[in-house]
């Protein structure tokens, strides 16, 4: 890391290629805990998915701060992010027998690409500086936390769930400790990572469908139901790029020091995740729709689809809450009729709860689009 150019806290800068590539691998690791969920649908299988879920966010979240302090544009900072994006591939391949005989094979990788991302902040930053000794007061916990996750993979059963709840816990008490030290902040970076990790979360729901729709046969009604559910996730990557990332990334820009910091933690770090997650289980939820188009959903499937979309707004509604201070009262509605929907989704066949998810994704969009018409126009072109 000798002789690296980290540019001065106030400068920004786009997302360097890289940074898009590792996020590609984790496409493999959202599909993995989808077929997950999908071969094994119980409740039991939804918490361990869920804890999985957030020991994958944990190493990219790092990457995400680290490379918002030090750039991607270097060849040592790229080859950081590649030795990442190979560790990505053991880990992602572990996640359906994470919780089995692979729980090393996966805790590991998910511990080398965090260090590494650890290691980029603060072997790039200026020692003599007040974001570098901020750094170190923020890894010490959570080398533990790596440690914990670790162990955890090579211990059994309850322990190994114990191990890794413990571990997830010390990180989020790292961080909220060090929510008051200083560091670098780059609003746009910062929002566009998070808005690409959307992104490629959406793109593994696009994988998902077309599985689905590939193993049946190609009748009217699959083709309209692969139809459907594009469009599902197509409203759903609207509802978040259309005003909310606007929006939220022009508040980040907006706030300095601590508060920033802050801001930035909680929105993003914190919510994106729920969003995200809420993703995942919306891929099962579309899947098992077009598997069993004729035929009623089972109570997994129903609560992932109607769930997962419920899941997002949730992170919406407290995106925007956070952010701006007051509350999305259409979203909240929609995400009450959603969960509403989860008891019809076992009773109707599979394809009317395609048809009443996309009925109430457009409605909401639609509102949206009138009610908000001048001050959507103000944010976007102002």
């Amino acid at each position: 890391m000798r002789g690296l150019v980290v540019p001065e806290a106030h400068e920004d800068f786009t997302a360097d290629p890289v940074e898009l590539f590792f996020d590609l691998a984790f496409v493999f690791a959202f599909s993995q805990l989808v077929g997950l969920l999908l071969y094994d649908p119980t409740w039991s299988t939804i918490g361990k998915a869920a804890l999985i879920f957030l020991l994958l966010w944990l190493p990219w979240t790092q990457f995400a701060w680290s490379a918002n302090a030090v750039p991607g544009n270097s060849r040592t900072v790229r080859l950081l992010f590649l030795v990442a994006t190979a560790a990505s591939v053991p880990m992602a391949a572990s996640v359906q027998t994470a919780f089995d005989q692979s729980g090393a094979m996966f805790a590991i990788p998910v511990a080398v690409i965090f260090l590494a991302a650890l290691a980029l902040m603060v072997l790039g930053l200026d020692n003599s500086s007040e974001v570098y000794r901020s750094a170190l007061r923020y890894g010490t916990p959570t080398l533990i936390a790596m440690t914990a996750i670790v162990v955890g993979g090579f211990l059994e059963d309850e322990a190994r769930t114990t191990a890794w709840i413990l571990g997830v816990l010390i990180f989020v008490w790292s961080t909220i400790r060090a929510g008051g030290s200083e560091w670098i902040i780059r609003a746009g970076h910062f929002a566009e990572r998070h808005g690409l990790i959307i992104i490629i979360a959406l793109g593994e729901s696009i994988v998902a469908l077309g599985l689905a729709a590939s193993d049946e046969k190609h009748t009217a009604a699959v083709v309209t139901a692969s139809v459907i559910g594009m469009v599902v996730v197509s409203a759903m990557w609207w509802l978040y790029f259309d005003v909310v990332a606007i929006a939220a990334e022009r508040r980040l820009a907006q706030v300095t020091g601590a508060t920033r910091n802050a801001l930035a933690r909680d929105s993003y770090s914190y919510l994106h995740a729920l969003m995200i997650l809420g993703i995942v289980f919306l891929a099962l939820g579309l899947k098992q729709s077009v598997l069993d188009l004729g035929e009623p959903l089972k109570v997994i499937p129903s609560v992932a689809l109607f769930g997962g979309v419920a899941l997002y707004l949730v992170g919406h509604i407290l995106f925007r809450l956070r952010n701006m201070g007051s509350l999305n009262t259409q979203r909240l509605l929609v995400t009450v009729l959603l969960v509403a929907a989860i008891p019809i989704g076992v009773a109707v066949p599979a394809y009317v709860s395609l048809i009443m998810l996309l009925a109430l994704l457009l409605g909401l969009i639609g509102y949206e689009s009138v009610a908000y018409r001048d001050a959507r126009h103000r944010l976007r072109y102002h």
